[in-house]
C-alpha cells in the first residue's frame, strides 16, 4: 500500500505541480474558510471572505460580537449562510470564551486534544476539523474528502462501507507524518477530482489513468 500511495502522489505532482494550499493570509482566515467551504465551491467562499475583509471584521473578536443574523447576510455568497453563520459563531465562541481569543493557545494543544475539541463544536465534522488542524494549526493529519473516496473507490483501493477514520488511517499508516506532504497530497487529490475524477470521469488524460500498477 505504501508504494501505491507514493506512486499516486508522484503521478499527480508530476502532472499538476505544487498546489500551495491553503490560499489565505493567516491561520484564522483558514479556519473561517474551512467552515465556509462546506457544500460549496471555493470561488463562493472567496466572495464571502472578501465581504468580511471589506467590513473589517475578519478577526476573532469582531466575529464573536457580530450578531448571527448580520453575519449570515455578509457570508451569503458561500451558500447555506444561516447554518454556516451558526457554525462559525460556535467555533469562534469556543476559542474566544475558553482561550481568550488566542488562536495560538488553542493550536498549542496536542493533535488528539485539538481534534477532540474541534469535533465537540456543533457543526464541525471530521473533514472541517482536520482541514483546520492541517492547514491552520500545521499539525500532521490527513484530510479526507469526497474526492478521496471517489478516486480510491474507482481504482479498487477501498470498499463501499469504509469510514472516514478508516480511509484516513490508510494514508496515515503508510505515509510519513509530514505536514507538507499531507497538505500537498490532499490538494492534489482535490485538483485531480475537480478536473478528471468527476461524476462522469475523464479517464484518458487523468494522471491516475492506469494506477495502481498490479
Amino acid at each position: 500500500m505504501k508504494d501505491k500511495l507514493i506512486d499516486m502522489y508522484k503521478r499527480m505532482f508530476s502532472f499538476f505541480g505544487p498546489q500551495r494550499w491553503w490560499p489565505a493570509e493567516d491561520p484564522f482566515e483558514i479556519m473561517v474558510g474551512a467552515v465556509l467551504t462546506q457544500n460549496t465551491n471555493w470561488k463562493n467562499v472567496e466572495k464571502a471572505i472578501r465581504n468580511l475583509k471589506e467590513r473589517g471584521i475578519l478577526d476573532i473578536k469582531n466575529l464573536y460580537h457580530i450578531p448571527e443574523k448580520e453575519l449570515s447576510y455578509i457570508i451569503r455568497p458561500a451558500g447555506y449562510y444561516n447554518i454556516k453563520a451558526r457554525r462559525l459563531k460556535a467555533l469562534v465562541s469556543h476559542i474566544y470564551e475558553i482561550y481568550g481569543g488566542d488562536i495560538s493557545r488553542f493550536f498549542s494543544l496536542d493533535l488528539p486534544s485539538l481534534r477532540s475539541e474541534l469535533l465537540s463544536i456543533k457543526g464541525i465534522g471530521p473533514e472541517t476539523a482536520d482541514s483546520i488542524i492541517l492547514y491552520a494549526a500545521q499539525k500532521p493529519i490527513f484530510v479526507v474528502d469526497a474526492y478521496t473516496y471517489r478516486i480510491m473507490k474507482r481504482h479498487g483501493m477501498i470498499y463501499d462501507e469504509i469510514s472516514y477514520d478508516e480511509l484516513q488511517e490508510m494514508f496515515m499508516k503508510n505515509l510519513p507524518a509530514d505536514v507538507k506532504l499531507f497538505n500537498e497530497f490532499h490538494a492534489l487529490i482535490v485538483e485531480t477530482g475537480k478536473q478528471f475524477c468527476k461524476k462522469r470521469p475523464v479517464c484518458e488524460k487523468c494522471p491516475l489513468n492506469g494506477w495502481p500498477k498490479a
